[in-house]
């Protein structure tokens, strides 16, 4: 009889060991629409930023000189998108429609920006893939409150 309840038992075991690691082995939900721990995405991504973004915010992703002060054309400088700088202030739903859209597509009566609209240029795809590229260069406490940020916005 012993020997019965030891093979259920350990028939018991395995099998909520083998539960824990389907369970486990499930991606976790993604918090916002970024894809930060995606090398595929990120590549992309990379790339995209290389021809698209770094003449402006930096090959480091370093942004421009006194960046926080508006030029005689009452432009601002490129931002840098390290962990310097403030992109990761802003959630992905508006960092995704700053990037698409311009400051336009965040209020009215946008001041002036050297900032281009990539609708017409980017996929969404893309502007996902560039924005996850960004956000993948950052450190883990950054990116922890970045997320925090999105799981308040959804």
């Amino acid at each position: 009889m012993a020997s019965r309840k030891a093979v259920l038992l350990t028939g018991g075991l395995a099998l909520a060991g083998f539960a824990a690691a389907f369970v486990m082995a499930q991606p976790s939900e993604a918090i916002g629409l970024l894809s930060p721990d995606d090398a595929e995405v990120v590549a992309l991504g990379q790339g995209i930023y290389v021809a698209q973004c770094a003449a402006c915010h930096g090959a480091r992703l370093e942004g421009q000189p006194n960046w926080r002060m508006r030029g005689e054309d009452g432009v601002l400088p490129a931002p840098p998108h390290d962990a310097t700088g403030h992109t990761w202030h802003h959630d992905d739903e508006t960092l995704f429609t700053l990037t698409k859209y311009g400051l336009a597509g965040l209020m009215e009566n946008a001041p002036p920006s050297a900032m281009p609209v990539y609708e017409e240029v980017l996929s969404d795809e893309e502007i996902i893939a560039v924005l996850s590229f960004i956000k993948s260069t950052w450190p883990s406490d950054i990116r922890e409150h970045h997320d925090r940020l999105n799981s308040q916005s959804e």
